[in-house]
């Protein structure tokens, strides 16, 4: 299993702690750090920023937002960036929810969401092959475009620059199962939001058709401390955030998710109290149970003792949201 740096994305300004973090991780022989979005700062500026000080980890998007860019954007990023790291991206792309795609990004949230997805990263791979113009007789991203509000005068290009590398890996965040099947079928790997080893079963008939070198790279926060509660705390606080604020009431993937492996009635509560204005009481809510077994908090000895339970599954590379240099290194010692 390998080791994977997850930073996420800034809160009110730029985290100084990032670009030390990546280069120790770089050190310690982690092989990727990840970036990521939702409606501030953006994925591939702090990791370009990143791989300027950098020179062998590999970097991850985790994830772009779909809605943010169409396809051929995204492309265009992922091989501007490939060819100046020297071949070091994976590009992970997720969907988000109705929540942010139609109030941040302003656009509808697609009604075949599966559709969708396969259109997009058709479109994404058929930029980074650069064998033809690219064609998509699509639902959503139709390449030209021949919508009634068009021209018509649109012509299919192919990328002017040579991508790097044709086959640069593709992952994708997905929660629903459906949206996990497909995801064996047409990506590189797959982002788990939440995983506990504990509990295979609620992933293992969409992983089922999987083929052989599947990434499956899911993110667990990570912190070395002597109070398991306190070190729980954040994973909470995320939680409570997720689950009760990422979403509608009506259709909140998270939650759904939540329940899913077992919680639901938790879930249903933490969602209320969130969006009630009740945060505190949310994060509180959030079950201690459910927070452990997606995370690896406590002492050195505990964490050793629980990271062989990832290393069973069908995990390839655990994606550590950690918190200080320490925890980084302490993972590493034991994962070797």
């Amino acid at each position: 299993m390998r080791l994977g740096l997850a930073l996420g994305y800034w809160g009110r300004g730029p985290d100084p702690r990032h670009v030390p973090l990546a280069q120790e991780a770089e050190r310690l022989g982690y092989h990727s750090v990840w970036t990521a979005e939702s409606w501030g700062s953006d994925v591939f500026t702090p990791l370009t920023w990143i791989a300027a000080r950098t020179s062998t980890i590999r970097l991850g998007t985790a994830v772009a937002q779909m809605a943010a860019r169409s396809p051929t954007t995204t492309a265009m990023h992922a091989l501007t960036l490939d060819h100046l790291s020297g071949g070091r991206v994976l590009l992970g792309l997720g969907l988000s929810g109705p929540q942010v795609v139609e109030g941040w990004y302003g656009r509808p949230f697609p009604k075949s969401p599966l559709t969708a997805t396969r259109e997009y990263v058709d479109v994404v791979r058929q930029v980074l092959r650069g064998q033809a113009p690219v064609e998509l007789d699509g639902r959503f991203h139709s390449h030209p475009y021949r919508g009634p509000d068009g021209t018509g005068l649109g012509k299919a290009l192919k990328p002017i620059t040579h991508p790097l590398r044709a086959e640069l890996p593709i992952l994708l965040g997905a929660e629903g199962p459906k949206n996990i099947a497909q995801t064996t079928r047409i990506a590189d790997g797959w982002l788990p939001l939440y995983w506990s080893p504990n509990r295979p079963e609620v992933y293992e008939t969409s992983l089922a058709e999987a083929p052989e070198g599947f990434l499956v790279a899911p993110m667990a926060q990570v912190r070395v401390c002597d109070d398991v509660a306190e070190g729980l705390l954040p994973v909470k606080t995320m939680l409570g955030f997720y689950i009760g604020g990422m979403g509608h009431a009506a259709r909140n993937f998270h939650a759904d998710l939540m329940a899913r492996m077992g919680y639901e009635e938790q879930a249903r509560r933490i969602q209320r109290l969130f969006l009630e204005g009740r945060r505190e009481e949310a994060v509180l809510a959030v079950p201690d149970a459910f927070a452990d077994e997606i995370s690896l908090v406590g002492p050195r000895e505990r964490i050793a003792e629980r990271l062989e339970s990832w290393r069973k599954g069908p995990v390839t590379d655990l994606l550590a949201l950690a918190p200080d240099q320490e925890s980084l290194r302490v993972l590493a010692e034991l994962n070797t």
